[in-house]
């Protein structure tokens, strides 16, 4: 679910957090893993698609008005003019490319515009893909019962996700989260990520009260820490 604005994590919000999560733990058996990211991906890419297609624009338009490429080029000659060949013109066509390129990629190194020139799906889908990815590592399969869960919160992509293991995706629907998300999105929005990392733990440990409840033996299994990478 989409967020605002960029914010950061104070050791006032991981102590929160952390605190949220130790009370929720208190009456489940399951065992929530909170993680929150700048970005979940640098998006590199993205910036040499935008510098080639870019730079591929730049000769086709070239190519549109070759009579004033080639007045640009006899100004900067001063003003001799030169009757090119095929091989020089496609020369300077080949330096025209390699600056534009260069320069637009130079451009799109500033991570801001880079983050706004990637298309929504696109940072959507590697937002899921880094969640999954720290899930696996941090939660999946990591409890005796397969009850942990993530909620994973990356700032500059605006998104979250939660993200269950096994027994608890077998027995709750994805949409239960919803209150948990809707939580979240709202005290970020407001400039607060703690309390709404805070508030999402709150309500994803109210689900798994219901559901799974603490037994006697109940060892705390995965790190009740803010994780912040």
């Amino acid at each position: 679910m989409p967020l605002r604005k960029v914010i950061h994590m104070s050791d006032a919000d991981h102590m929160l957090v952390t605190q949220a999560v130790s009370d929720a733990e208190e009456h489940t058996a399951g065992e929530i893993v909170t993680i929150v990211t700048d970005r979940s991906d640098s998006y590199h890419d993205i910036a040499l698609l935008w510098a080639s297609a870019l730079s591929f624009l730049t000769l086709a338009i070239v190519a549109m008005i070759p009579d004033f490429f080639l007045g640009w080029v006899d100004r900067l000659r001063g003003g001799w003019g030169h009757e090119f060949t095929a091989g020089e013109y496609a020369a300077m066509l080949f330096i025209l490319m390699t600056i534009a390129w260069l320069a637009i990629y130079m451009v799109m190194k500033w991570t801001p515009l880079r983050m706004l020139l990637t298309p929504k799906p696109i940072k959507i889908r590697r937002v899921q893909e880094h969640a999954m990815q720290l899930f696996k590592v941090g939660a999946e399969s990591r409890t005796a019962g397969h009850t942990g869960i993530l909620i994973f919160l990356s700032m500059r992509e605006h998104r979250a996700e939660i993200i269950a293991d096994a027994a608890i995706a077998a027995t709750v629907s994805p949409a239960i989260w919803g209150d948990a998300m809707l939580a979240l999105i709202d005290h970020v929005r407001k400039g607060a990520p703690g309390e709404g990392m805070a508030a999402a733990v709150k309500q994803v440990g109210a689900v798994l009260i219901e559901h799974f409840p603490k037994t006697g033996d109940n060892p705390n299994e995965l790190p009740d820490r803010l994780i912040e990478i």
